[in-house]
């Protein structure tokens, strides 16, 4: 029986070789000859305890697989007298099979998971916040990520001077920033971003939206700094307070800065304190104050505005209508500028705070500057201490707002400077008209007086 059987199969044999080889070269056409990796298509489920499904296995001139869970390449079966007897067999060679089977599929499934990874397929979901925007920014740009800014990125406000960011790190803050929707308010002071990193941070607010606060003080930011972000203003809608206290910015950086004061409605708050802004940039500025329409706040203390940038400057505040607080304190107003002062407060009807605190400005000075506060009915709180202006000028201001009935003055500095008997006297009847109003000074001159014995 057994000589039988093998006699009819090797009869069938050629048959057989002859569909297999029918059946291999049609799969090759499709596939685009023998050899050639088919092309892509939908991944297959495979199940790792199934015994009924086709065994697969890989080769470097094609793929074929038959329903015995036997492998044929290039059409060619494989004989063996033992795979005969395992087919005559009781199952046996099933168990076989089925472990085959499954080292097959463990291994097409963990090479087709490999290639997901290698493609990047994983999509990464919406960070409103920038977290990961900024780790990946940070490694860009090889610096250390700020656990700090990781903690506080999603509140309204964030505080971060002196954290030492530079350029670099405040490229990669920057970058998160772009995206961020929570923060309102930024200050950034004393980070030593330089030019480098006060562009990036213009760049920022160009897209920005949400942000309406920022400091971006004492971090050298100088001329590159300041003409980037005249740039950024002029394109922002949503900024209403700058900060750009401390950054060496001179005259060149305050005629950019100028030129936008001109177009900008939005911009509420400017701080260009602790500079080194001369006489060419005062000029500019008078006249950027005078056509601004926007600034309620504006501070240019502690820099190095005298002779004809103060002049300049004076008549830019009386041509304008919107400005509240203006504080001039430690320039070189002098005489001139006072006098050019007194002038615009009689046109100007809006200003409330007025600082010209530590400004050379001499008795004379303080007396003909008093000439518009006998008719300005808005000014509310006015610094003038630490200017040689003596006990006269100090009672100069007194009588001057005596005389003034429409005056809506609460607070008067002299800070540092002494007063005489007649001076506290007209206050006293002052008080009688504005019991509101407040005088602050440097003492009496009776006090330092010693006692005759």
């Amino acid at each position: 029986m057994v000589v039988g059987k093998k006699l009819a199969k090797e009869s069938l044999l050629p048959s057989v070789l002859e569909d297999d080889d029918a059946e291999t070269e049609s799969e090759s056409a499709q596939l685009g000859g023998i050899g050639s990796r088919p092309p892509s298509r939908p991944r297959k489920a495979f199940s790792r305890g199934s015994v009924d499904r086709q065994t697969v296995t890989r080769s470097g001139s094609g793929r074929h697989s038959s329903p015995e869970g036997e492998v044929s390449v290039r059409g060619e079966r494989k004989e063996d007298e033992g795979e005969e007897e395992e087919e005559e067999g009781s199952g046996v060679g099933d168990g076989d099979s089925q472990e085959r089977g499954k080292e097959c599929v463990i291994t097409a499934s963990d090479e087709d998971y490999d290639t997901d990874l290698e493609l990047g397929d994983v999509k990464e979901a919406y960070d409103p916040t920038g977290q990961t925007r900024y780790r990946e920014a940070c490694r860009m740009f090889n610096v250390v990520p700020v656990s700090y800014f990781l903690k506080h990125m999603g509140n309204t406000e964030l505080a971060m001077m002196h954290h030492g960011l530079g350029p670099q790190g405040t490229k990669a803050l920057a970058v998160s920033l772009v995206t961020n929707t929570s923060l309102l308010k930024l200050n950034l002071r004393d980070n030593c971003m330089e030019g480098t990193g006060g562009a990036a941070m213009a760049e920022m607010l160009k897209e920005n939206c949400y942000i309406t606060e920022v400091d971006l003080g004492e971090n050298r930011l100088g001329e590159c700094g300041a003409q980037t972000l005249s740039s950024m203003l002029q394109e922002n809608t949503t900024l209403v307070s700058l900060s750009m206290s401390g950054n060496e910015l001179a005259d060149r950086a305050a005629q950019h800065l100028a030129q936008t004061l001109t177009s900008n409605t939005k911009l509420e708050t400017l701080d260009l304190s602790h500079n080194t802004i001369g006489d060419a940039a005062g000029q500019v500025l008078g006249h950027a104050i005078a056509e601004n329409t926007g600034l309620k706040s504006l501070s240019l203390a502690w820099n190095c505005i005298r002779g004809k940038g103060a002049v300049a400057l004076a008549k830019g505040l009386g041509a304008n209508i919107f400005l509240r607080t203006l504080d001039l304190s430690y320039n070189g107003l002098g005489k001139d500028g006072a006098i050019a002062l007194g002038e615009a407060l009689k046109d100007n009807n809006t200003l409330e705070d007025l600082n010209i605190s530590n400004n050379r400005i001499p008795p004379e000075g303080a007396i003909r500057f008093t000439m518009g506060l006998k008719v300005n009915k808005t000014i509310k709180k006015l610094y003038m201490g630490r200017n040689p202006i003596q006990t006269a000028g100090c009672y100069g201001v007194l009588k001057a707002i005596q005389g003034n009935a429409e005056s809506a003055m609460e607070c008067l500095d002299f800070s540092d400077i002494t007063v005489n008997q007649d001076f506290e006297d007209l206050y006293v009847a002052l008080k009688d008209i504005f019991p509101n109003i407040r005088v602050k000074h440097g003492g009496r001159i009776d006090t330092f007086r010693k006692p005759k014995a």
